[in-house]
Order: structure tokens, then sequence, then C-alpha cells
């Protein structure tokens, strides 16, 4: 037989909820049932949400092999970055994937949330590398979603991730970009594809008083701040405050809101039904009137160097 006939694309699933989450295991099960893909997985071993791109530099990470049906597994003592980093480094698998998934998400990663999401660090470490790669996120509401919607949700990314292999295998594929997916909450009956761009969408935070570090209860999902589901929670020892000590905790001050007015935006679309696929790169532009306005700037803000701001 024609080597090229056998040869099943090497996909690595990594995630910010933990190797146990139901999302990741979702995930998994929809990869390994097709019987396409050598499916590897390289995960935090416990919850990582909202630590943005942080890596671990000073020690050393703790690996264990996990046993998930159909899969090569390891859970890691690391942040999602540092997952995709070791698992990409054939250091722990004997090749590089063909493609980084990182999901799925127990909660939307919209807008500016991005810049907060683990999860879409996994996919961006692996674009650092030049290993393509997307993330994936549900858009998860207490009282309504489930557990099973991971798995429709899973289903639903088979589509583009068969389309990226496919231009990937052609070599059509583009190499300055990752894919940010995010899934609507009903995700059952989702109104179709859309590519949309990153909005300015974001989750108002405060700060409150506590006397211990359980009271509030736990604020872990990396945006929609309702993973209160057992398998998505870890909890804290409780300390209370000393005299000495003060405890404040992250409250949320009001919902998901669009900063400004601005169309084909990931949270719109999102938010009307329909899974959004958002282009997105490793840096970080400003606006053009931004850097306008600066270089007309610097020549006057340093031209006379001691003179007072006031």
């Amino acid at each position: 037989m024609d080597g090229t006939m056998s040869y099943r694309p090497r996909i690595m699933v990594t995630n910010d909820d933990g190797i146990d989450a139901p999302g990741l295991r979702a995930l998994v099960h929809v990869l390994v049932s097709t019987g396409r893909y050598e499916v590897q997985v390289c995960a935090p071993d416990s919850e990582k949400s909202a630590v943005s791109h942080s890596i671990t530099w000073r020690r050393a990470l703790s690996v264990s092999r996990v046993e998930i049906e159909g899969a090569t597994a390891y859970a890691v003592s690391g942040t999602p970055a540092d997952c995709a980093s070791l698992g990409i480094s054939k250091v722990l698998f004997p090749a590089v994937p063909d493609l980084v998934i990182s999901g799925i998400n127990m909660g939307s990663n919209c807008g500016y949330h991005i810049v907060y999401s683990g999860t879409v660090a996994g996919a961006r470490e692996a674009f650092f590398y030049g290993v393509p790669s997307i993330s994936v996120s549900y858009d998860w509401v207490r009282g309504f979603s489930s557990i099973h919607d991971f798995k429709l949700g899973a289903e639903a990314c088979l589509p583009i991730i068969n389309a990226i292999l496919t231009e990937l295998k052609n070599k059509t594929y583009p190499e300055r970009c990752f894919l940010n997916v995010d899934l609507p909450t009903t995700i059952a009956s989702h109104k179709g594809y859309r590519v949309t761009k990153q909005g300015k969408s974001i989750i108002k935070m405060g700060w409150k008083q506590v006397t211990s570090e359980t009271q509030g209860g736990n604020i872990l999902s990396t945006m929609t701040m309702e993973t209160d589901t057992p398998a998505a929670t870890e909890m804290e020892a409780d300390s209370p405050a000393s005299e000495e000590q003060l405890l404040f905790k992250k409250e949320v001050l009001g919902p998901q809101l669009e900063v400004e007015d601005s169309q084909d935006t990931d949270f719109e679309y999102l938010k009307e039904g329909y899974i959004t696929i958002t282009p997105i790169g490793a840096l970080s532009h400003a606006e053009m009137d931004c850097q306008a306005y600066f270089k007309d700037w610097l020549p006057r803000a340093v031209e006379c160097p001691s003179s007072s701001a006031l």
C-alpha cells in the first residue's frame, strides 16, 4: 500500500482547564472516534484558566502519563503555553504535530479576553514555532449548557479541522496567523460559520475585600465566570485574613459588552448564534491614528527633555 494513503495527520490537543476537563475529553473522543488522526494530548495537570501566555522558566516541569483511550496523553505541571511548547518539541512525542488544537474551553474567548486566555495562549505558542494551530472555546452558560454540548462543539469543528489539514497538505494554508474559534451557547442549533475579527468586548471586573480565600466562590473559567460544575472547580484551601494581611478577590461588575460599536466582531456574531472563526496573529499593533500621533509627538517630546510636565 502507498505510504501516503495510510498516513494519519498528527493532532496534538492541549487546554487551560486541565487534562480532566470535559471540553478536552470530548474533543479527544470525537477526534479519536473518526479514526482519521493520530491524537496526542499534552495538557496541564490542573486548572490553569486566565494565565494568559505565562511560561515556566525557573523550575522543572513534572510530566505524567495519563490513560485516554485512543490517544497518547501526558499531564504537565506547567501552563498551557508550556504544554504546547513541550508537546511540539519532539522531546515528549517523536514528531512535530501537523496541527495543535487548544480547547475546548469552558467559556468563550472573544475580544479583549483573548489576551487573558490560557486556551488561546496554547495555540499561540505553537504558532510562535511555526506549527499550525487553533484555539476552541464554548460559550458556556450556567443553567442552560450541559457537558454534552462539548461533544456537539467538537463535531462542529471537524469540517474546520479537516479543511485546515487539506490546505496544509496542499501547502496553501497561510502561515502568518492562527485561528480562534468560539462556539455559541446554542451549539445544537447554531446558525453556521462566520469569519470574524477580534472585537473589543470585555467583562468589567473589580475587587472586593474578603475575610477568607474561599469567600465569594471561585472564578475559574477564562471568561464566562460561570464554571460552577464539579468538573471545572478547583477548591482552594481556606486561609483567613489576619490583622496584618488584607484579602481581596475579583468580582464581576457587569455582563460582557462591546467597548465600542464595530461590525463583524467575534462577540457580535457569537451572541447571534454563529460559530466564529477569528484569524489572529502574535503581535498586537496599535491603531493607525495612534501610530501617526506618536510619530508627530516624539520629536516634540524629546526637544526639551528637562522641561516640566506641569
